[in-house]
């Protein structure tokens, strides 16, 4: 894994980029980035106020993003009508120590891996390609 801003990071599960930007300014390049790929956040998590009103814990802000793109989950959900157990796409935006921010998401093949349909490979390839898309565009700003 590399560390360098605007450099791609994966792991065997997600992939993601740092950013020399605020945390503010990620969260709305990143919510810009995912509606160019076509993908609306259904959902929000914010992970530092959850865990500091729940445990009284101090962590850097964390949100996560539930992405969806309507129309791969559509086809995902004619395949297979139990996807929505794996939807939607989740996308972290965290705070990083030293001032930067990194977004990453999980990789698609990895959730419809679970199901072992082969049939649903394609629309997690697609939707791997539109969220590296985005990925590039939050780190170009």
């Amino acid at each position: 894994m590399t560390e360098d801003a605007g450099a791609m990071r994966t792991t065997g599960f997600g992939m993601g980029v740092r950013v020399d930007v605020p945390f503010a300014d990620a969260v709305e390049r990143t919510r810009a980035a995912l509606a160019d790929q076509g993908f609306g956040v259904l959902t929000e998590i914010d992970i530092a106020a959850t865990l500091q009103a729940k445990l009284g814990v101090e962590l850097p802000p964390q949100l996560v993003l539930g992405a969806c793109n309507p129309g791969l989950a559509h086809q995902g959900l004619q395949i297979e009508p139990d996807l929505g157990l794996l939807l939607p796409c989740n996308v972290v935006v965290r705070s990083l120590p030293d001032g930067g921010t990194l977004v990453s998401t999980l990789e698609p093949a990895v959730m419809v891996g679970v199901t072992g349909q082969a049939e649903l490979q394609p629309m997690a390839a697609e939707a791997r390609d539109r969220l590296r898309a985005a990925l590039h565009t939050i780190a170009a700003g």
